[in-house]
C-alpha cells in the first residue's frame, strides 16, 4: 500500500511537471497580435493547463496523506482533462489542415484566400457578426505600422518573409498591381475590377486592407501557424498524462487489491 501510494506521488509530480509546457503554451498563444483579438480562444490553453496542476496537485496531496477520497476524485478529474485535451486537440488539427496559401511569383512571402481555409473557422471568426470587433482590434496594433520602419526599399519588401496577417491586411493583393510606395502606402492601378479587394484597400493607416477577404485569410493563417506550432507541445503532454494516469490507475487499483487482501487476512488470523 505504501508503495503504491509512493509511486502516485511521484506520478502525480510528473502530471504537475506537464502542466507547465500546457501553461506556457496557452501564454505564449495568448500574447499573440492576432489572438489578443479573438478573446474566446486566448484562455482555453492556459485554463487547461492550470487545471492539470490543480487536479495533479490533488492527486500528490491524497497519494502523500494516504487520503483515498482524494485520489479517486483525482483519477475522475484527471480523466475528464484528459479527454477535453484530447478533443482540443483533435478539433484544432481538423480546423487548421486546409491551407489557404499560395505563392506568388517575384515575392518571399506568400498571400492567402478565404476560400481555402476551415468553414468552421471562416464561420467562427471572419463572419459579419465577429470581424467588425476583430478588424478594429487589428487597426489598433501594431502589426502593420511596424514595417515602414523595417522595410525601406521595394526590393527589401518583396525579399520579406511576412507574417499571413501582414501580407494580408497591411498591403494590397498583389494581383491589382499597385504600385509600391511604401508597406502601407501604395500608388492605386486605373484598372481595379481584377479582384474585389482591389476596391476595398485604402492608404489610410485605419482602413488599409482590414475590410479585404485576403486580411480575413492572413488572421485565419497566423491562426493556423500558431496553432499547429502549439499542437506539437500539447500532443507530446498529452501522451505523458494519459502514460501517467495510466499507471496511477493501476497502482490505486493494486492499493486498493493489498487493502482488502490484508482484511481478509486480519479476519482469518
Amino acid at each position: 500500500m505504501a508503495v503504491s501510494n509512493n509511486l502516485t506521488a511521484i506520478l502525480n509530480f510528473i502530471a504537475f511537471m506537464c502542466s507547465i509546457p500546457i501553461i506556457t503554451a496557452g501564454i505564449w498563444l495568448a500574447s499573440k497580435p492576432d489572438n489578443e483579438c479573438i478573446h474566446w480562444l486566448r484562455w482555453p490553453v492556459v485554463f487547461m493547463g492550470i487545471a492539470v496542476l490543480l487536479v495533479s496537485l490533488l492527486g500528490f496531496v491524497g497519494a502523500y496523506w494516504k487520503k483515498e477520497g482524494l485520489l479517486g476524485v483525482y483519477l475522475v478529474l484527471m480523466a475528464i482533462l484528459i479527454v477535453l485535451l484530447l478533443v482540443i486537440l483533435i478539433l484544432a488539427f481538423v480546423v487548421t489542415r486546409p491551407n489557404g496559401a499560395y505563392h506568388v511569383p517575384g515575392r518571399a512571402y506568400q498571400e492567402y484566400r478565404l476560400e481555402g481555409f476551415s468553414p468552421w473557422l471562416r464561420n467562427h471568426i471572419t463572419s459579419s457578426d465577429y470581424w467588425g470587433r476583430i478588424r478594429t482590434c487589428l487597426a489598433d496594433s501594431s502589426i502593420c505600422p511596424k514595417l515602414s520602419q523595417e522595410y525601406i526599399t521595394p526590393n527589401d519588401f518583396f525579399a520579406a518573409h511576412l507574417s499571413p496577417i501582414e501580407s494580408g491586411c497591411c498591403k494590397p493583393p498583389t494581383i491589382c498591381g499597385f504600385q509600391y510606395m511604401s508597406p502601407t502606402s501604395w500608388i492605386s492601378p486605373s484598372n481595379q475590377a481584377v479582384d474585389a479587394d482591389c476596391f476595398v484597400w485604402n492608404n489610410d493607416p485605419s482602413q488599409l486592407c482590414f475590410n479585404c477577404n485576403s486580411c480575413k485569410a492572413g488572421l485565419l493563417g497566423n491562426l493556423r501557424q500558431e496553432w499547429r506550432k502549439a499542437n506539437i507541445i500539447l500532443i507530446v503532454t498529452v501522451v505523458v498524462l494519459i502514460w501517467v494516469y495510466l499507471i496511477a490507475c493501476s497502482a490505486y487499483r493494486n492499493a486498493q487489491t493489498e487493502e482488502l487482501f490484508g482484511r481478509y487476512k486480519r479476519g482469518w488470523t
